[in-house]
């Protein structure tokens, strides 16, 4: 059976009290069919959020206009929560039964050797760099693979403590003030798991309230506000923090400040989230099919940013001026759109969605 990604990772893709759905049709035993619902608003809001993600990406490097170092900030504070966030709401039914562990396998760790491997060739071809493949140390992108099979591991545990997001906030804030190194880049993991915990936490009227007109108006004038404070915030902040990579003591703070700026970032992350569903239509839209297949944007498109990078092209004098910016942003967005197109995802189907069911016995 084909899924997308996502439903994959998250295994019950579906909303039950979602206002409009798109139908998905999955092959089904005996030749038939069976329409399986999806939530429009979240397929909207995956799709909006890889635009942000493949934007912020193209940003990096240009510190020398303010507009790229304010958009690159601000989008790094919740443009991964948003999808982290999600991939926990959808996974509030998941149990660990042997065939929902071999596809979840199959739709993270498998794409994830995969990708590892092929960004390790792609950076000693292109980037100058000796080719090694530390399968325990995540290139650039590919940690939101281990990062999820990890996640999802812990989905039931989480599901049966009795106070979830309290313990994973704890859980996330410790982890800081000790030093993990940089294997399975486990920082990030722990430190965004609350926003998947809550997630799992997450009921469905309070996603009902923020597709209310007047959260609309409320979340617009958020995300405008919190942008505005990011030119103004973003010459005195440390991009390390936004990445959530290092301890409290590699970003050279005590342990009660480092745990006072992740408490604020949390917060932030959490605010911004809700801002943004609130402005993300809950419509059908144009885009609405291409929320399903986020992960082939998200996988895919760092081969572009890293070449950017590799070949100095962010170097150019033009990029550093506000038209340089724009022009980036919508190369970006092109792109990001291009990679959830149906050609695209039938060509690299074989590495996004790798087919492990032949590794494994039916019993």
């Amino acid at each position: 059976m084909t899924q997308t990604p996502e439903a994959a990772v998250a295994g019950e893709a579906t909303e039950p009290r979602a206002p409009e759905r798109a139908r998905e049709t999955h092959p089904a035993a005996g030749g038939g069919a069976v329409p399986r619902a999806r939530d429009t608003h979240l397929d909207n809001a995956k799709f909006l959020a890889i635009l942000l993600v493949a934007v912020g990406h193209g940003m990096a490097g240009l510190d020398d206009v303010a507009l790229a170092s304010a958009t690159y900030y601000f989008f790094y504070l919740f443009h991964m929560p948003v999808f982290v966030m999600i991939s926990g709401y959808l996974s509030k039914r998941f149990t660990l039964t042997d065939d929902k562990a071999v596809r979840l396998v199959g739709a993270t760790l498998a794409p994830y050797v995969l990708f590892q491997t092929a960004y390790a060739l792609f950076a000693w071809a292109f980037g100058d760099r000796p080719f090694e493949i530390g399968l325990l140390n995540p290139y650039y992108i590919t940690w939101f693979l281990l990062a999820l099979f990890v996640w999802r591991l812990l989905t039931p545990i989480w599901r049966r403590a009795r106070f979830p997001l309290a313990g994973a906030v704890l859980v996330g804030l410790l982890a800081f003030m000790g030093d993990l190194g940089g294997t399975l880049d486990i920082y990030r993991i722990l430190g965004l798991m609350p926003f998947y915990v809550l997630g799992l936490v997450l009921r469905p009227e309070l996603l009902e309230i923020v597709r209310r007109p007047a959260a609309r108006v409320l979340g617009a004038v958020t995300l405008a506000a919190g942008f505005a404070a990011m030119f103004v915030a973003y010459p005195r902040m440390d991009a390390r923090w936004v990445r959530w990579t290092h301890s409290n003591a590699d970003m050279g703070v005590g342990e009660l400040t480092g745990t006072l700026m992740r408490m604020g970032l949390l917060l932030t992350g959490l605010v911004l989230i809700f801002a943004f569903l609130a402005v993300v239509p809950s419509r059908r839209t144009w885009y609405t099919d291409l929320g399903a297949a986020t992960l082939y944007a998200y996988l895919l498109h760092g081969f572009l940013t890293r070449l950017f990078t590799f070949t100095g092209w962010n170097e150019a004098g033009w990029l550093d001026t506000i038209p340089g910016v724009l022009v980036i942003a919508g190369v970006c967005c092109a792109v990001a759109t291009l990679l959830c197109t149906g050609p695209v995802r039938r060509v690299t189907r074989w590495a996004v969605e790798p087919d492990i069911r032949p590794l494994f016995s039916k019993q």
